[in-house]
């Protein structure tokens, strides 16, 4: 379970670095491309079907939705 925090907090902190550099609209895509993904794998699993694909359309939806909203945030 150590190893995994430690994983973890690796990834979140290249995460929000990697954040930095990036335009309002990058950010939204990549913010909603997340939070898509992580819902779609939700709603997929309480609806009995593949997580996986869940979370695919979820990510492409959100990446879509993300980059319309941080391109009217520029």
């Amino acid at each position: 379970m150590k190893r995994f925090a430690t994983i973890a907090a690796i990834v979140v902190a290249t995460t929000v670095l990697g954040c930095t550099t990036m335009t309002p609209q990058q950010q939204g895509t990549v913010t909603g491309a997340a939070i898509g993904a992580a819902a779609g794998a939700g709603i997929a699993a309480i609806a009995g079907g593949s997580g996986w694909t869940g979370a695919a359309v979820g990510a492409v939806a959100g990446g879509v939705v993300g980059n319309i909203k941080g391109s009217k945030q520029q």
